[in-house]
């Protein structure tokens, strides 16, 4: 039996450019599919396609397992504009819900764009929160203070766990130096290009859906101090394990204006972000 393979990323790439491959082995044939006219989709091992080339993935049971978890807790509070009310229960017979390993990372996507709909930026945030809590068993948030005090081990223990952990999450990512109160450690985690961000090309979604409420949820439901730095230039992230984040009316990310030419939901007039107001 074939062994196992890992998830593939692939990039939509104009004809006549090369494919990348793991250093020391020779170019692999090229995967190929149709993405458009004068474009293939070319698979690569561990780097996302460039700014202004869309990455696709190509999930394995195992990552589309995570996204089902995932998204069928945020489902219970996805709206059509109820201003932080959960979603109401389809009637009986109307359909069935998704089996885990039925989702696919649009459809995660979506249900965390309609979690937005009709909430404040403190409801988006507060709804993510439940839903991390609710994927915990009794009692984890006071095991994982326990077992991971906030010292430089912890944090650099927690920054390699989030580089295989969250693969499906937000794409490659590598653990890198970083500098936690004058001191250097390797509690950072780079990654490359963000797929959430990718993805769902909204400035709001990245801030309140997934940066400001993962900062939150560590730093105070776990005890350890977590930083996010986003890069909207080329859709980068980094993670700093370990150093308290600052205010959110003093972080940059608050200051971001939209996407215009990627987000649905964009105001390309309005300076900042409205999601972020």
């Amino acid at each position: 039996m074939e062994a196992a393979r890992p998830m593939e990323l692939c990039f939509a790439a104009r004809a006549g450019t090369l494919t990348p491959t793991p250093a020391g082995r020779a170019p692999a044939r090229l995967k190929k599919r149709r993405a458009g006219a004068g474009t293939t989709v070319r698979c690569a091992a561990t780097a996302p396609a460039p700014m202004g080339e869309k990455t696709e993935y190509r999930d394995g049971p195992l990552e589309r397992a995570f996204m089902g978890l995932f998204a069928r807790k945020m489902e219970k509070y996805a709206t059509g504009g109820g201003g932080g009310k959960k979603k109401q229960q389809q009637p009986a017979g109307t359909g069935k819900e998704k089996a885990v390993w039925e989702w696919d990372y649009e459809s995660f996507v979506d249900v965390s764009r309609r979690v937005m709909v009709g909430r404040t930026r403190a409801q988006q945030q507060e709804a993510v929160r439940e839903v991390l809590l609710s994927m915990l068993p009794p009692g984890a948030p006071e095991q994982f203070r326990k077992l991971f005090p906030p010292t430089r081990w912890a944090s650099e223990f927690n920054a390699a766990l989030t580089v295989p952990f969250f693969h499906w999450l937000v794409g490659p990512s590598e653990v890198i130096e970083v500098e936690v109160n004058g001191v250097k450690q390797k509690s950072g985690v780079l990654i490359k290009k963000c797929r959430y961000l990718e993805n769902s090309g909204c400035v709001g979604m990245c801030v309140n859906m997934c940066k400001i409420p993962t900062q939150d949820f560590f730093t105070n439901e776990f005890g350890l101090p977590l930083t996010m730095n986003p890069n909207f230039e080329d859709m980068s992230c980094e993670m700093i394990y370990g150093q308290v984040p600052p205010p959110l009316e003093e972080d940059p990310a608050s200051k971001q204006p939209c996407y215009p030419n990627l987000c649905s939901m964009s105001t390309p007039s309005a300076p900042v972000c409205p999601k972020l107001q």
